[in-house]
């Protein structure tokens, strides 16, 4: 059996999985009726890859995405992220859909009170700073020039997230605490905004794993999606959506955003276990259970944090929760969509099950564009077997002989990579993975280390998400791939060799280094300026 060609059908099958339960990722842009309310802890994407950096290729790279649809002006309280909450990266490297890693991230504001003299008083301004950044981490002056930034920590936990074995993230002097950059205000207040970010870019020691780096701050959106159209009941024409007017339709509403980045780049074996390399990841956020609002709040340089806005207290309570892409954007029910948030892997199976064996996207897309005109005569859109067997092995527990982990797995949904895989040079990535076809239904240029394969900033997880829901593993080409697809009937998916596109494309300005998403749009000057 052709080794590539068995790779790209199991490729596509994971890509399916993880779209049809819903789509793909932005994943999680305000995708719950609750977390609308808390957009701090909203997470909107996850990464997970090996570092494709030059010299770093025996690393991975997790990124967790956080605080979505930001305005570079955002002034004058900007993006910080809640410090009365926390902020985890999860491993799975058994396979029983448990963490057996979590990198935890908390926040602390650090304030002071700037104020002038004005008609004899002295008066606290209304700005974040009186005075320009400089471009250093450790610059006092620098962070003097602040009246309210942020610090972090970061550990790194061993078993439960709650009862396991913590253990400090420390830079090489033996220090616990890192600094989150300013965001982008603008080219007057930091001059050299990358040179600034790229300054509290740290080596770090992680206990039981050696070096790393790790970063948090504002960048630039990456993921592509056509937001407004897509939930506007898929606004789009027949045409736009079956790819007919090609793949970059310039509909990335996202290109002007920015968004909050947890960045942690660890060895491979820190996350593998044994000879297993197959290894799973998501991201949560947890709040305090109980807040309590204060009528009269004080300033805040008051030493009495009792005195602020909140009072937060309680056991933390997960509210957000990420792993692939579009999941509960596109897959879960309305009605699901905070439960869903609240879960864990474990439970996937007992709790939403449903949604992936009887998905409803591609009944609604067929809904909205399933006559023969718009399918070149073949009828109706959406694949009409059930269960959806080709989307549940993938989705729910890797695929053999790409990302399936070893031995019993407990099906669970997450984001899974298999760190044996080499990554691949960022001038031969392929947006589409293994989906990418020569007109004539043959895989061309198929890139293993792509999204369902982890997931990069590059991979365009919305296109091969749609596909893989309308049935692309049905089709004949399959049937040589792999046993596994000989029981998917081509004629159950008459949409199957369709390429559905969203009709956007990343545009972010994506670096090949750690952080890997590029440097925040700036607040200014204002690109509308004539």
């Amino acid at each position: 059996m052709n080794t590539l060609l068995k790779r790209s059908g199991l490729a596509i099958a994971v890509a399916g999985l993880c779209i049809s339960a819903g789509a793909a990722n932005a994943s999680s842009h305000r995708e719950a009726p609750f977390i609308t309310e808390t957009p701090k802890v909203d997470g909107t994407d996850f990464y997970m890859f090996r570092s494709y950096e030059t010299g770093r290729e025996g690393f991975v790279t997790l990124i967790a995405n956080y605080l979505p649809l930001q305005d570079a002006y955002g002034g004058p309280n900007y993006f910080d992220l809640d410090d009365d909450a926390i902020y985890e990266i999860h491993i799975d490297n058994d396979g029983d859909a448990v963490e057996d890693l979590t990198f935890r991230f908390d926040f602390q504001d650090v304030n002071q009170d700037f104020t002038l003299s004005v008609g004899g008083n002295d008066v606290a301004i209304p700005l974040r700073t009186a005075a320009p950044l400089g471009p250093n981490a450790s610059d006092d002056a620098s962070n003097a020039a602040l009246q309210s930034r942020q610090t972090y920590t970061v550990d790194v936990i061993r078993g439960d997230r709650r009862t396991g074995t913590v253990q400090a993230v420390t830079d090489s002097t033996g220090d616990t605490e890192f600094s989150k950059p300013a965001d982008n205000i603008g080219g007057k207040t930091i001059s050299d905004y990358s040179a600034y970010a790229d300054s509290h870019i740290t080596e770090v020691n992680i206990p039981g794993c050696g070096t790393g780096q790790v970063f948090v701050g504002q960048r630039q959106e990456a993921f592509a999606v056509n937001l407004g159209e897509i939930f506007d009941l898929v606004n789009l024409s027949a045409a736009d959506v079956t790819g007919a007017n090609g793949r970059d339709l310039g509909l990335n509403i996202l290109n002007d955003k920015n968004v909050t980045s947890l960045a942690i780049e660890v060895p491979v074996d820190c996350l593998t276990a044994g000879e297993e390399p197959v290894v799973g990841g998501w991201t949560t956020a947890s709040v305090r259970q109980a807040r309590v609002l204060n009528p009269k709040p004080t300033k805040f340089t008051d030493a009495d944090m009792g005195k602020g806005a909140t009072v937060e207290g309680g056991a933390y309570t997960q509210i957000s929760r990420l792993g692939s892409p579009l999941v509960n954007e596109v897959v879960i029910g309305l009605r699901d969509k905070d439960k869903f948030n609240a879960s864990e892997p474990k439970d996937d199976v007992s709790n939403f099950a449903p949604y992936v064996l009887t998905p409803t996207l591609p009944e609604l897309l067929e809904i909205l564009f399933g006559d023969p005109a718009a399918n070149g005569g073949e009828g109706n859109l959406a694949p009409n077997s059930f269960p959806r067997s080709d989307l549940v092995w993938a989705f729910l527990n890797g695929v053999p002989g790409l990302n399936r982990p070893g031995g019993e797995v407990v099906l669970g949904e997450m984001v899974r990579l298999n760190t044996a895989i080499a990554p691949t040079a960022p001038a031969n990535q392929n947006d589409l993975g293994v989906l990418e076809t020569d007109g004539n239904g043959n895989i061309v240029n198929a890139d293993f280390a792509a999204f369902p394969n982890g997931r990069r900033p590059v991979d365009d997880v919305v296109d091969i998400a749609l596909r893989v829901a309308m049935g692309v593993l049905h089709a004949d080409r399959f049937d040589a791939v792999d046993d596994a697809f000989l029981d998917l009937m081509p004629a159950d998916a008459p949409a199957r060799n369709t390429e559905f596109t969203d009709g956007a494309v990343t545009s972010s300005a994506l670096l090949n280094v750690f952080p890997y998403l590029g440097h925040p749009i700036a607040g200014s000057p204002n690109p509308q300026r004539p």
